[in-house]
């Protein structure tokens, strides 16, 4: 097996400043919200850092250069994010992980189900030759990066509007202007907006399968 580097992109789970579009009528508070952002990194770190790579927790840090207290999973890896927009972040930070590893990828923290498999196929599609490999989101991003060390190149990350719902479109038309032959993952919605967590809250009530796979999140939401 190639080796392989996974990093889990996180905030600091301060009131305020992580999941603030939950925090409207019919969401959360701002503690809630930041409750909620702690047990995604939990449930998402736990199950990923038990899969065929290296898992590194990326936070954006605290103001006292630390990361967060008495998160889970512990004795994983972490690492400072840099850079001034999440271009220059995930561009750094992949960069960075590449170092003496075949393939690299990177999640956000805001899709709760996502299980292992899912990245497992994404490193498995790198080694069958593939170079990039996206998990398109239902609001026009991806909620996952992979690729082969030597296809990292700043251009799929430079000059993006990462709140647009172009963001596939154009990391899609960047990899075509590369030349870097892509795969795509399935779909699957992130947990942004109010009406995201109506929709996850339905599911975890109606599924017992989702309330074991995320267990510290539905703890929050039920």
């Amino acid at each position: 097996m190639s080796t392989r580097r996974l990093l889990l992109f996180a905030r600091a789970p301060v009131p305020g400043r992580v999941k603030t579009r939950l925090v409207a009528p019919g969401g959360l508070t701002a503690a809630g919200a930041a409750s909620l952002h702690r047990a995604l990194v939990a449930d998402l770190g736990n199950r990923l850092s038990a899969g065929p790579w290296e898992l590194v927790l990326m936070w954006e840090l605290t103001p006292d250069a630390q990361p967060p207290a008495e998160l889970e999973p512990t004795g994983v890896r972490w690492r400072g994010q840099e850079g001034r927009d999440l271009g220059e972040r995930l561009y750094n930070g992949l960069r960075w992980a590449s170092d003496g590893v075949d393939h690299v990828a990177a999640v956000g923290s805001d899709h709760p189900d996502l299980e292992s498999v899912r990245v497992e196929e994404a490193f498995d599609a790198l080694d069958a030759g593939r170079e990039a490999v996206l998990g398109p989101a239902a609001d026009g991003g991806y909620y996952l990066i992979a690729l082969r060390r030597e296809a990292l190149h700043p251009r799929l990350f430079e000059g993006i509007s990462w709140s647009a719902p172009s963001v596939l479109a154009t990391t899609l038309s960047r990899l075509g202007e590369l030349g870097l032959d892509v795969a795509l993952l399935p779909e699957a919605r992130d947990l942004d907006t109010v009406a995201d967590l109506a929709r996850f809250r339905e599911r975890l009530e109606r599924r017992a399968e989702l309330r074991s796979l995320c267990p510290r999140t539905a703890e929050v939401l039920l």
